[in-house]
């Protein structure tokens, strides 16, 4: 079925989600507030990437841009900006929403009226948290649910990838400090921009049901840039209300990259590994007295958003919630993000508390020393 859809932001991300869309064959609208950003997404970004420029690409400006009729709109814009765009797509009464990860700075402005808002129409709204549902995440997903490896004890998840891949993608920006990306309190930083690692771990550990994290510590180093700050380490220990405990690091200064999580239980291990070789994921199966069982996953990097619009496109079918991109589960990460910000400056242990929303009161010291 042929999708309609908008997207709002033509830097990089935006290309992705474009490509990914015209390979469902749907029907594409881009928008953005600056008329050089359409002229380098025509000329530059998308041929230089795909090929050449597809002509069912439908460019604007935002202010000339269409309203309603969409099936899906895409929020691909800076972090500071999705809440309130995404607001304003609710009104468009699309058949969903899709904000770029992450959904928000860490401060949550607004977190909780987006999600009443979201609830109140009946209009879900997903997070572009594309590696939960990619096809190494599901087989995964199969091992936990079928018992593979017994109970699960801990997880550890790292995304360790210098940034300089992002800056050659936005040529037009001098550095850090040039976008969100050079000040943590806008969404970039390692805590912002590799959050793809905190919302794995979360997602995993819904999927052993071991439930929401409860308590977390963190240890961020900083750089002043440029008039920018931001954190190019982020290393934190996390635990749910349940007893799973485990890490999180994500860096924006490690070459070559690594991308993995070791999943441990009580028969065995299994490591996710993003970026196996150049064109494939991996998922190794590790039991006592066996060899390791190597699964290998070809894939390139437009696969990630295409299986992303693969999910989007069944839940416009037939209803099914992608439970890994909820808008809560987002909303969870940039929780967890805050409480490590706040954990690192105060040098104490935080916990979470869901009932108080989505906000600094939902952060406090632990008890615990």
């Amino acid at each position: 079925m042929t999708r309609r859809v908008k997207i709002f932001g033509c830097g990089s991300i935006g290309n992705h989600l474009s490509h990914a869309a015209r390979r469902m064959g749907w029907d594409v609208h881009a928008c953005d507030i600056d008329s050089a950003a359409l002229e380098r997404m025509e000329h530059d970004i998308y041929p230089g990437r795909y090929g050449e420029w597809d002509e069912g690409i439908e460019l604007h400006l935002n202010e000339d841009a269409p309203r309603g009729d969409f099936d899906l709109i895409f929020i691909g814009t800076p972090p500071q900006y999705h809440v309130d765009l995404a607001l304003e797509a609710l009104e468009e009464k699309p058949g969903a929403v899709v904000v770029e990860k992450p959904v928000c700075p860490p401060e949550l402005r607004g977190a909780d009226d987006l999600l009443a808002r979201s609830e109140e129409l009946g209009i879900p709204i997903f997070v572009g948290y594309d590696h939960v549902v990619g096809s190494a995440t599901r087989l995964v997903e199969d091992h936990l649910r079928g018992g593979t490896l017994g109970t699960l004890r801990t997880l550890d998840v790292e995304f360790r990838e210098h940034w300089e891949g992002i800056f050659s993608a936005h040529p037009w920006l001098n550095g850090p400090s040039d976008s969100y990306l050079g000040h943590w309190m806008l969404g970039g930083g390692a805590s912002g921009e590799h959050s793809h690692a905190m919302n794995l771990w979360q997602h995993f550990a819904h999927v052993a049901g071991a439930g929401r994290i409860k308590e977390i510590s963190a240890d961020l180093k900083y750089e002043t840039d440029g008039g920018g700050c931001y954190d190019f380490l982020c290393a934190m220990t996390v635990s749910t209300g349940s007893g799973l405990s485990g890490r999180v690091i994500q860096d924006v200064i490690s070459r070559p990259a690594r991308k993995r999580a070791h999943l441990q239980g009580t028969e065995g291990y299994i490591e996710w590994v993003c970026g196996y070789s150049g064109t494939s994921d991996a998922v190794i199966v590790h039991l006592p007295g066996e060899d390791p069982d190597l699964t290998i996953i070809d894939k390139s990097r437009p696969d990630d958003f295409i299986e992303e619009m693969k999910v989007l496109d069944a839940f416009l079918s037939d209803g099914r919630i992608p439970d890994g991109i909820t808008l809560e589960r987002g909303l969870d990460t940039m929780l967890v993000v805050a409480a490590a910000h706040r954990a690192e400056e105060e040098r104490k242990r935080m916990v979470l508390d869901y009932t108080k929303g989505y906000g600094a009161s939902s952060i406090s010291p632990s008890l615990r020393a």
